[in-house]
């Protein structure tokens, strides 16, 4: 019986309606607090109800890529955790890997509230939060004092900091970098979320290349890089961002943050604003960006003969979607809005549900469903 999508779901959704940006505050704090606190005898024995209810280990779902272990392919997106303030907790909820951040050089409040919003209907979020964050620095002293006691890897999202102008974004992007180069297993580009006024300009080949020159001289300890790439962007668009992922030897390509597109849309009224979706800015996330992110999967494999790795990201809710990106060429995936609206069994029903895939296909580890579409 999954007690979260019976009873906690409706009671919050519905019942109570609660605010989502603060709900998600609550989520943090508990889970910050079990992140802090795990040496203590009435949290171990919290974390160990977590993990026999929540994670799944099977050697099948294992993969070394770039230099790292990941126990199973699903990960959390980025968003989620801004500050790392959980970035232990999150192997206890059955993740393979956690992406924190997006993390600026600079601290910044965001965008004013509201800023977060449900669409039931569509099974999917708009939010506009505009990187909200304590600073690079901030993630730097936190990280700096739990080095080691890391699980599963633990990625790091790089954005550009409101204050700074476009024709700095580079020094802006290296700044934070050198403060937390040590701390991450991994560093992603994000070039792609619509909520920093110009940022996806940043995507454009002359203004990413500049981005990725400084971090790849920087980068001296050879951590992987990877970029966030907009599912908005169009074909010749993606191809140039696969040159310069080739171009300056990045580990691989995030497909896709969230989208401008508002076509489709079930939800014609927001409650919170009392305007429809197509009058609110921000990103979309969830359900509607589903196939959109599958098919620029599909076509930077395509492009690279797989060749270049790609986490798969975009309205991943049950093991079929998950199975459909990574058959689509995906090595990973991540998931944020599907785990707000699955709940936390979300994670080892996907990874059930990917056995049963492996075992349907007679495949003996999930590497080897990857790209499954374009093999013969």
């Amino acid at each position: 019986m999954d007690i979260y999508k019976l009873a906690v779901r409706p009671l919050l959704f519905d019942l109570v309606k609660a605010d989502p940006e603060w709900l998600h505050q609550q989520t943090m704090r508990s889970l910050s607090w079990l992140s802090h606190t795990s040496d203590r005898t009435s949290t171990k024995w919290v974390q160990n109800i977590l993990q026999k209810s929540l994670c799944l280990e099977d050697s099948r779902l294992e993969q070394n890529l770039f230099g790292l272990r990941f126990p199973n392919p699903v990960g959390l997106a980025a968003g989620f955790d801004k500050d790392g303030v959980a970035a232990r907790i999150w192997s206890s909820l059955g993740f393979g890997f956690a992406e924190l951040g997006t993390v600026t050089f600079v601290g910044q409040p965001g965008n004013p509230p509201p800023r977060l919003f449900r669409l039931p209907l569509d099974q999917a979020a708009l939010n506009r939060m505009g990187f909200n964050n304590h600073g690079a620095a901030v993630m730097a002293a936190r990280l700096a004092d739990e080095k080691g006691l890391f699980s599963i890897p633990i990625g790091i999202n790089l954005g550009k900091s409101k204050v700074t102008p476009l024709e700095a974004a580079a020094e802006d992007y290296l700044n934070s970098f050198r403060l937390l180069k040590e701390l991450g297993d991994y560093f992603v580009v994000n070039v792609s979320s619509p909520n920093t006024p110009g940022l996806r300009s940043l995507q454009d080949a002359s203004m990413l290349s500049s981005i990725l020159d400084v971090l790849q001289k920087e980068n001296n300890t050879h951590k992987p890089i990877f970029v966030k790439i907009a599912p908005d962007l169009e074909w010749e668009a993606i191809a140039d961002i696969i040159g310069l992922a080739k171009t300056y030897q990045l580990a691989g390509i995030i497909a896709t943050n969230t989208t401008i597109r508002r076509d489709g849309l079930k939800t014609q009224v927001i409650e919170q604003t009392g305007k429809a979706p197509q009058e609110e800015a921000g990103g979309i996330s969830g359900a509607p960006v589903r196939d959109r992110s599958t098919e620029i999967i599909r076509f930077i494999w395509q492009q690279t003969q797989g060749e270049i790795p790609i986490i798969g990201v975009g309205g991943i809710f049950t093991p079929e979607d998950a199975w459909a990106k990574i058959t689509a060429g995906a090595s990973l995936i991540q998931v944020y809005t599907g785990w707000i609206y699955q709940g936390p069994m979300m994670v080892s029903q996907i990874l059930t549900g990917l056995l049963a895939k492996l075992e349907e296909h007679e495949l003996n580890s999930i590497s080897e469903a990857i790209g499954l579409e374009f093999k013969s």
